[in-house]
């Protein structure tokens, strides 16, 4: 039975290093919006 509770206890370690171990993190670069929108000539009268 201490065996089995050994191999458990292994398996739980060895579960918990690997979850924890894969320390990649992803990131995402957002672009700002312009605050405000630049004019544009539409003609003299429009």
């Amino acid at each position: 039975m201490s065996k089995s509770i050994k191999l458990l206890a292994l398996l739980g370690v060895v579960g918990t290093f690997a979850a924890c171990g894969s320390t990649e993190e992803d990131y995402v670069v957002v672009q700002p919006e312009p605050i405000s929108a630049e004019p544009v000539y539409t003609g003299k009268y429009k």
